[in-house]
């Protein structure tokens, strides 16, 4: 996964569904060229965060057993409603069936009360090392990343029950981290 389009995890059911947010801003690059004068989220996109969303259950229920969870097929894709900047898609995924590679999931995106998409969605699942001699130790680059980014989506929470504040332990080029980041280290 190159990029992420889901900003947090706000339930999740190992293995069975999931509930995520993207909170869509004007900031984000791709909406200058989509479109110029009405800029929404582009349906693709919306696409790939129910597959994302999908992908992250399919991980915990598995316990990252595999490291490549990619969309093999998206049936029954409806579009209904423009995710515009300043608004917030939420995106559940439910599975529906699994064998050994394969999940189907029941996907669907909304805006508030409003339906933006729904899909059928199946996902496909496998390791490198199944495929490539060589693959084993790129699984478990993959695995370990895996792991890290959801630590970021979905951080545990603190023992009084309060959710942890997000903090990045290298700065990007050319910025400071912030105290908070300084000392949660």
């Amino acid at each position: 996964m190159r990029f992420s389009l889901l900003d947090r995890v706000t339930a999740i059911e190992p293995g069975r569904s999931i509930t995520a947010v993207k909170a869509v801003t004007l900031s984000e690059e791709y909406l200058a060229d989509h479109f110029p004068r009405f800029p929404v989220l582009p349906g693709v996109l919306m696409l790939e965060a129910m597959t994302q969303a999908a992908a992250w259950t399919i991980r915990l229920g598995e316990d990252f057993a595999h490291s490549i969870v990619v969309l093999r097929a998206a049936r029954n894709v409806k579009y209904g409603d423009f995710v515009e900047p300043g608004k917030t898609l939420t995106v559940t995924a439910e599975v529906l069936s699994q064998d050994e590679t394969t999940t189907k999931v029941k996907a669907s995106g909304t805006v508030g009360d409003r339906t933006s998409l729904t899909a059928r969605l199946v996902i496909e699942r496998y390791n490198l090392a199944d495929r490539q001699p060589h693959g084993a130790a790129i699984d478990a680059r993959v695995r370990a990343e895996m792991r890290r980014l959801w630590s970021l989506l979905h951080p545990a929470p603190r023992a009084d029950g309060r959710p942890r504040p997000v903090a990045y332990a290298t700065a990007l080029p050319g910025m400071a981290l912030p105290a908070a980041a300084a000392v949660s280290r």
